[in-house]
């Protein structure tokens, strides 16, 4: 289904055309004085050098042929040169109707699906989520969503922090602490405990503790390192204590994305490719990339356009020893063998730009991707505190996310507890989606590369651009859909029976409701979430002027409120499509 924009500059195109002027010239777009008119087309303008006419009279002439038009009931030439646009109410209720015929609400798939794989959420086993995790993980998870719903094939990788010193530092604390394990004892043979020797809670303990020692003991941190290098020469215990490590700290993970409504299709980390190096670097070093430079084995990645300096990827340490740039391009690697990609797409705070730049382009130079392989950084920025710094918790520390998360909860279930009569468990319940919806859209709502204040008080508000207001106009609808059919309405008979607008906050609505295929497009070739956000929340303010302006259950034409009630059916379902993207759900009531 056509876009309505297009349709009403295909008219337009027409026009000009039967004017005797090019088609091209009849681009319309949305009115930048919606007080003056709908839409508006500045062809003319850009036309009178080529036809040497004054700009008013091309437009006079186009104006002219648009008399009868089905898709204007206005079209106005205005000096110097402008035609203001005034949309048939048959037309916008006529598009309305083929929107809700439509399974996707008029959004059309993409011809040519993609396979992407997104590389998104990226923590550290043994390490507990904190907020500076939050912004990977929804807005990849959004961006993830989005691009299904588009038809494309879509892979999310969590890419775990889960190889190298931190896993040697909990090993050789673990050592100390408990040196009778036997998955110390190198000449044990018999089969390991199926159970964990600590819990979660053990491990978030130990890293930290270990890590703070490391750096005031050389010997502590010689033995942690001894740990690492036997864990990666595949020593069976230091495997099999691993292995632990992994699953009690991947089940923690999953708790708290879960908790997020964020999932991944991968649970692969840097070990996945630990095996892969050494034939990647043999590739290198056979095909004149890589060379040793001071000891260090590296791949030039600079450019003649480059008008800043950008250093060599290192490959290899002087001491043989794999780097974080190592293990990312024998994931690249890895996942053009398994997943054959078209696109790679890395959700990852924005500091970390030139990192990636040096890792693509050395993808590139290596081999390691195809041509027309696309290989794209998506970076983020902070999430600040009302300081304007790095969000804290009140003693200054790192916040937990799931502290984060709590706090949210927490505000919504007082807010709700003092709107309304309801249970505690009931209130419980709600706060849980409204709060998530509150945090999600809280960020979301801001182009992911731009830094944002967290300011709680205002993402829980049920007024203004936030989550839970964009909830409450969809629990506004289900209410007064439930109320209809206790009246002994039919929601379901009448909800393909929209009708032409009759009145302005009608016609408003469906306008809006029109954006939606756009919207989800722009969103899906952007990576841009906010766009989904922007458009429910106009989409939403239309709907409760309507509602403010329209008494839909007291309406005594039966017909007419009919096709209110149609009406509101689909505007709930382009809302709770919009925010199922985003990654949040509504409640029933609020």
């Amino acid at each position: 289904m056509k876009k309505i924009i297009e349709l009403i500059s295909d008219e337009m195109k027409n026009a000009f055309e039967q004017a005797g002027y090019a088609r091209e010239l009849g681009k319309v777009t949305l009115s930048n004085r919606p007080d003056l008119c709908e839409y508006q087309c500045n062809g003319a303008m850009a036309g009178a050098k080529q036809y040497k006419k004054a700009p008013i009279m091309i437009a006079g002439d186009v104006a002219a042929k648009l008399a009868d038009s089905k898709v204007f009931e206005r079209a106005e030439a205005v000096a110097p040169g402008f035609l203001n646009l005034i949309l048939r109410k048959e037309f916008v209720g006529e598009y309305i109707r083929d929107m809700r015929a439509d399974s996707k609400y008029g959004l059309e798939e993409v011809q040519a699906p993609a396979k992407i794989v997104i590389d998104y959420g990226g923590p550290n086993v043994a390490k507990p989520l904190h907020v500076g995790h939050l912004r990977s993980a929804i807005i990849g998870e959004s961006i993830k969503r989005i691009a299904r719903y588009m038809g494309h094939k879509v892979v999310g990788d969590i890419h775990l922090g889960d190889w190298g010193q931190p896993m040697g530092l909990i090993m050789n604390e673990l050592r100390v602490r408990k040196p009778k394990l036997v998955y110390f004892d190198e000449d044990y043979a018999g089969a390991y405990p199926a159970e964990p020797p600590f819990t979660i809670a053990e491990l978030e303990e130990i890293y930290p503790f270990a890590s703070k020692r490391s750096k005031e003991d050389e010997a502590y941190k010689a033995d942690a390192m001894a740990c690492t290098f036997k864990l990666q020469s595949g020593v069976r215990g230091y495997r099999a204590l691993w292995d632990h490590i992994i699953a009690v700290s991947v089940a923690d993970l999953k708790k708290n994305y879960e908790r997020l409504n964020v999932d991944f299709d991968l649970w692969n980390g840097e070990s996945a490719v630990h095996d892969l190096i050494p034939q990647m670097v043999d590739a290198m070093r056979a095909g004149g990339y890589a060379y040793v430079s001071e000891g260090a084995l590296v791949v030039d990645v600079k450019q003649e356009t480059d008008t800043k300096e950008v250093p060599p990827c290192m490959i290899l340490k002087s001491d043989g020893a794999a780097l974080y740039n190592t293990t990312d391009l024998a994931t690249i690697m890895m996942r053009m063998e398994v997943e054959q990609p078209d696109r790679i797409i890395y959700v990852v705070d924005k500091r970390q730009e030139l990192y990636f730049e040096q890792v693509f382009r050395c993808a590139r130079k290596t081999k390691l991707v195809q041509e027309d392989t696309e290989l794209r950084f998506l970076g983020f920025g902070t999430m600040n505190g009302k300081d304007g710094k790095p969000f804290k918790t009140r003693e200054g520390g790192v916040m937990r996310l799931e502290s984060l998360i709590q706090e949210i909860n927490d505000e919504m279930f007082r807010k709700i507890k003092e709107s309304r009569e309801t249970t505690d468990e009931e209130a419980a319940a709600t706060a849980q989606v409204v709060g998530l919806a509150a945090l999600k859209y809280g960020d979301l709502s801001n182009q992911a590369s731009k830094d944002y204040i967290f300011d709680i008080d205002r993402f829980t508000s049920s007024e203004g651009d936030t989550g839970p207001y964009v909830l409450y106009t969809i629990v506004r609808i289900k209410s007064i859909l439930a109320k209809y059919a206790e009246n002994g309405g039919d929601v379901q008979a009448v909800c393909g029976g929209i009708k032409a607008p009759v009145n302005d906050s009608e016609k408003q609505l469906m306008m809006e409701l029109a954006k939606y295929n756009a919207s989800v497009e722009a969103a899906c070739e952007e990576y841009a979430p906010h766009r989904i956000c922007a458009y429910i929340y106009d989409l939403a303010n239309a709907f409760n002027h309507f509602y403010h302006e329209t008494k839909i259950l007291a309406e005594e034409d039966d017909s007419r409120k009919a096709g209110w009630i149609a009406l509101l059916v689909l505007t709930r379902d382009v809302l709770e499509t919009s925010i199922g993207l985003l990654g949040f759900s509504a409640p029933e009531r609020m």
